[in-house]
């Protein structure tokens, strides 16, 4: 995928992405979550870094943002995240150092927020302490844009280039080498890392772009990639996939018909076309309900004039567009669809994106949505007929109280152009899916450790064009205490034993997976993990393996009850075919940072290695033993805010 991405921004004359965004998913509501990774530093880390090298394979460059803690939508500008060093050293700055030291991205582009009272882009600690001093790291580093409040602070700090850049900022540098108050070495250290970057790209070395990439090619990569990451929450009694004899298809949900392939804000993608669900199951040769659609389409339509912006409202562009309120079919209708067709589809769709994080309204199922499953499946089921819903989201919503429905649950995510023919192979057999889940899916919004310290008012965030007067604007959310501290995800659900919906990892598949003969070494403190997956089912498919450490003196020292540190998926297997899958880290991968000693430290002792589906799905164990290590660190980034921090 990164290499197709890398050759649009070379075939359309650009020399940077800026992307890949990798923070945390801390929290479900936060409005980028959709074009963020995980709530697992690892899972964000890797997959940023392949991200980059895919891109980077085609001569232009990248930016992996929001370097760092950027968690939330709300009071960007202005927000202070203010969390212990070792929250920050074990999770937040975790997947930066995976995708700086894996990926070696061109660019790194500092966050909007402040870092324990400092802003990330004026920030020395962040941006030479960590990622210059610790990681190596030689590239050039970025404001976001209009981030960041004093111009000389932030080439101190050693950000090189100040985005988009502004007369004041300009004057602001020149006069601080002029009065002696910076130090044009400084400055001159920032050019020539600046200087640096010009030099590798596409537009320094004279290449003439197309501006015609194989937009085609590049359909058919989004549209495989998407059916690998979609993740089957349900399929009671078969029910996917569709059944060969089904033919027709009662289409409900307004997103059925106008798909949501990505989300807002600078995280849109400009595409040529979006395949809606409809479209998909017609393409794959199913005949959809045409008086179903004819309804649905006038009531969008409607529902579209009615939900508006004011052509006045400059924010209104880069805002999630309303979704049409649902459209619930009468009794006597149904009556007739039920009749008509073989099966029914749901679809619940979401929207998310930049300057708005989303309110637990948008988290919970809507009462219409509610009532649109109930009085479908109620209908399908009496007449022994199946219910499918699909779920076109870019964050986690609330499933526990109406998961039991349904016949089957697939999460297609917003599967991008090709999304309603992504979804279709899937529903029919032509992929089976193996996606997992790379967060939590909570019973609700408030069993989250961190949503006591999150913002649920879906307040914009300052567009940052009046910086300064909106960082001395007293906000609800000048600070967010991270008070959850190293208990994110599944480190707090596993390690509390709280009850959820969907665990992490988790993942349903048309076959099913056996495994066998764990084998875990460890050999000049590289530990390697073997294991024999066999698919028992009889469907061809691939799974995701996951590999779990749980530290000798976790609960003693208050580590979480298990860590993922490996995962590997298998080729396709046929029925009976098997796979041995090998697994590798570093022992020095098992560390937590100890705050009092300013060290990252390795317990002495035998840990539990847990191979398994999900982290509450442990197929195999093992045990291996680990000599004690200890890596000095600097003293960086402590918080200047007290925080009364959960533990164990």
């Amino acid at each position: 995928m990164g290499e197709a991405i890398g050759n649009e921004v070379l075939e359309y004359g650009a020399d940077v992405l800026l992307a890949p965004a990798l923070n945390l998913h801390r929290n479900p509501l936060c409005g980028r979550n959709f074009e963020y990774y995980s709530e697992d530093p690892l899972v964000a880390g890797k997959m940023a870094a392949a991200y980059v090298r895919g891109v980077q394979s085609q001569g232009v460059g990248t930016s992996i943002k929001h370097f760092a803690v950027n968690s939330q939508e709300s009071n960007r500008m202005g927000n202070d995240a203010q969390l212990s060093q070792r929250a920050l050293r074990e999770l937040y700055l975790r997947g930066f150092e995976i995708a700086v030291k894996e990926g070696n991205p061109w660019t790194v582009m500092s966050s909007y927020n402040y870092v324990n009272g400092t802003y990330a882009s004026e920030n020395a600690d962040l941006l030479t302490g960590v990622l210059r001093d610790d990681w190596a790291y030689e590239g050039m580093v970025m404001t976001d844009w209009f981030g960041g409040k004093d111009a000389a602070a932030q080439v101190r700090a050693g950000n090189d280039m100040l985005q988009p850049g502004t007369d004041k900022q300009y004057q602001a540098i020149v006069d601080g080498v002029n009065n002696g108050s910076l130090d044009i070495v400084l400055v001159d250290r920032n050019v020539k890392r600046i200087l640096e970057m010009i030099l590798k790209t596409p537009h320094f070395k004279g290449y003439k772009f197309s501006n015609s990439p194989d937009l085609q090619a590049h359909a058919e990569v989004t549209r495989q990639s998407a059916t690998e990451g979609m993740v089957l929450l349900k399929n009671d009694n078969g029910a996917l996939p569709l059944a060969a004899d089904t033919k027709k298809v009662a289409v409900f949900g307004c997103t059925s018909y106008n798909f949501i392939a990505g989300g807002t804000g600078s995280g849109n993608v400009n595409r040529a076309y979006t395949v809606s669900l409809l479209d998909g199951l017609k393409n794959a040769g199913l005949t959809v309900d045409e008086s179903l659609m004819a309804d649905y389409l006038d009531h969008i339509k409607a529902e579209d004039e009615r939900n508006a912006p004011d052509p006045n409202d400059k924010l209104a562009m880069f805002m999630p567009k309303k979704l049409p309120a649902e459209l619930i079919p009468s009794a006597a209708q149904l009556a007739q669809l039920v009749a008509a067709n073989d099966v029914a589809m749901v679809t619940i769709g979401r929207l998310s994106g930049e300057f708005l994080d989303r309110t637990v309204e948008d988290f919970d199922l809507k009462p219409e949505e509610r009532r649109l499953i109930e009085t479908v499946t109620k209908a399908f089921h009496a007449a022994g007929k199946k219910v499918v819903v699909a779920l076109n989201i870019g964050g986690v919503i609330e499933t526990a109280s109406w998961k039991n429905l349904p016949d089957a649950i697939l999460c297609a995510w917003q599967a991008g152009q090709e999304g309603g023919n992504s979804v279709a192979d899937v529903l029919t057999g032509k992929a089976c899916p193996s996606g997992k889940l790379p967060m939590t899916f909570p019973v609700s919004f408030a069993d989250h450790a961190s949503s006591a310290n999150f913002p649920t008012e879906g307040a914009v965030s300052q567009f940052g064009f009046e910086r300064e007067e909106q960082a001395e604007k007293k906000n609800l959310w000048d600070y967010t205490r991270y008070e959850e501290d190293i208990y994110v995800g599944y480190r707090y659900f596993d390690s509390f034993a709280k009850e959820v919906s969907y665990p992490f990892g988790y993942g349903l598949s048309y076959t099913t997976f056996a495994y066998a003969n764990p084998v875990v070494k460890n050999e000049n403190d590289r530990i390697t993990v073997e294991v024999e997956v066999e698919n028992t089912g009889a469907y061809d498919g691939r799974e995701v393996v996951q590999v779990y450490v749980k530290a000798p003196d976790a609960q003693a020292s208050d580590k979480p009850e298990h860590e993922l540190r490996a995962f590997a998926k298998t080729g396709v297997l046929k029925p009976g075919g098997k796979q041995t899958v090998k697994m590798t880290f570093g022992v020095a991968d098992l560390a937590s940072y100890n705050i009092a000693d300013v060290a990252w430290q390795v317990a002495e002792g035998e840990y539990m290695v847990e191979i398994g589906a999900s982290s509450r799905d442990i197929r195999a164990t093992a045990t291996v033993a680990v000599s004690a290590k200890e890596k000095k660190c600097a003293d960086l980034l402590a918080p200047k805010a007290e925080l009364n921090i959960l533990k164990r």
